[in-house]
């Protein structure tokens, strides 16, 4: 396996910097985390960035919302020295009611405008596999590559032959495959509703079936020399790392 990035979510700076610390304790091999900007919390994924580069080795990738950014605005993160990489993500539309300012870039528009005027910067975008047609999502892929990202980090994928089918399409691109864990029929229906996602028919929601589905698309990522991040969501993070150190390395 090339690299494996663990996604950790910028709840306090506090919080964040003691899951970083989890992290180096229970997989030390592991160099990279990406931080996504959630818009119900204060810390700014660029910002968390930041403070986790300037006190630990890792290279961190900081999620940037395209929606969020104003035309000629400045981007944000490009003026941070200590940051080498970023993913731009569409964004999601703010709640309900809200009066949250928000702007129809593509992440496109906003990938090309990293290329041009943060060329430092290494440029990450999103392949989707479930929320529209296969075609679309290629065509989107292609032109987030023609406006000059490096790389594609995917929505977690919960199916093997799913996970088949996208490795041949992006077969030519440096990706890294989303692994998370979907535990209880709550957290099932959430992901069905809001991000389309089709779970097979005999999927295992318990921490233990996850933890079994993870171990496997590990398996299939480090045979085909690829990446992989890890979403923890809703689980204890020390466990769910432990679980899987033994089948990551880089």
């Amino acid at each position: 396996m090339t690299r494996v990035s663990v996604e950790l979510v910028p709840r306090t700076p506090e919080a964040l910097m003691a899951d970083v610390q989890t992290v180096r304790d229970i997989l030390p091999q592991v160099s990279t985390l990406n931080v996504p900007d959630l818009i119900r919390f204060d810390l700014r994924s660029y910002d968390a960035a930041s403070l986790i580069v300037k006190q630990t080795p890792f290279e961190v990738i900081a999620h940037v919302r395209a929606t969020d950014i104003a035309p000629g605005a400045p981007l944000p993160g490009a003026d941070r020295s200590e940051l080498t990489s970023i993913l731009v993500v569409a964004g999601d539309p703010p709640p309900a009611g809200s009066d949250r300012v928000v702007y129809p870039n593509t992440s496109a528009q906003i990938i090309e405008r990293y290329r041009r005027e943060a060329p430092h910067l290494k440029v990450y975008a999103v392949f989707d596999p479930y929320r529209r047609a296969p075609y679309q999502e290629l065509e989107n892929i292609a032109r987030k590559r023609d406006a000059g990202a490096c790389g594609f980090f995917t929505q977690p994928l919960f199916d093997i032959p799913m996970l088949e089918y996208c490795m041949d399409w992006l077969r030519d691109d440096t990706v890294f495959w989303g692994i998370s864990p979907v535990l209880g029929d709550k957290s099932r229906r959430y992901w069905e509703r809001m991000n389309h996602v089709i779970f097979p028919r005999d999927y295992d929601g318990t921490l233990e079936g996850n933890i079994t589905f993870a171990r496997r698309m590990l398996g299939i990522v480090n045979q085909k020399n690829d990446n992989a991040y890890l979403m923890p969501l809703k689980v204890d993070l020390a466990s769910y790392l432990g679980a899987l150190g033994d089948i990551i390395t880089e």
